[in-house]
């Protein structure tokens, strides 16, 4: 190593080999002994990753934002007057014939049906337990 370059490396043991840190750069590498000679690999920088990540975040929120803007001044039926002033949760307008006239039913069930739903799950509740008897039983004849 030339003169000039003397303490710029830090060196520190690690399990599979040696930790360098470049004092100029800030650069950490990796250095291992293969068998064939010692190699030295770049650790990947967590910093720099992560300011390329914000950086491409940032690019599309900005792309995201115009998008938005330009839909927003052309969205339809857009007016630049001002809504009147009435409260509309005040005085809730009155339904239409045509519109009161419709309501959405949703029928109960019948006790039949209900019946019918609760003897379902009593038999799976039975067949359930009988399984856990049958299952401790076999358990208990082999320990």
């Amino acid at each position: 190593m030339p003169d000039a370059e003397n303490g710029r490396y830090t060196l520190s043991p690690i399990p599979d080999g040696v930790l360098r840190l470049d004092s100029r750069t800030g650069a950490v590498s990796t250095c291992t002994n293969n068998g064939n000679g010692w190699a030295c690999y770049t650790a990947p920088d967590e910093r720099a990753a992560l300011d390329t990540e914000i950086g491409r975040l940032q690019a599309d929120n900005d792309k995201l934002k115009a998008q938005l803007a330009e839909r927003e001044a052309t969205a339809p039926g857009k007016i630049d007057e001002p809504l009147p002033k009435g409260d509309s949760l005040k005085n809730p307008p009155e339904p239409k014939a045509a519109e009161g006239e419709r309501k959405i039913e949703i029928p109960l069930p019948s006790d039949r049906d209900m019946d019918r739903m609760i003897s379902a799950l009593e038999q799976a509740w039975r067949r359930l337990v009988d399984m856990a008897d049958r299952m401790q039983k076999d358990i208990g004849g082999r320990i």
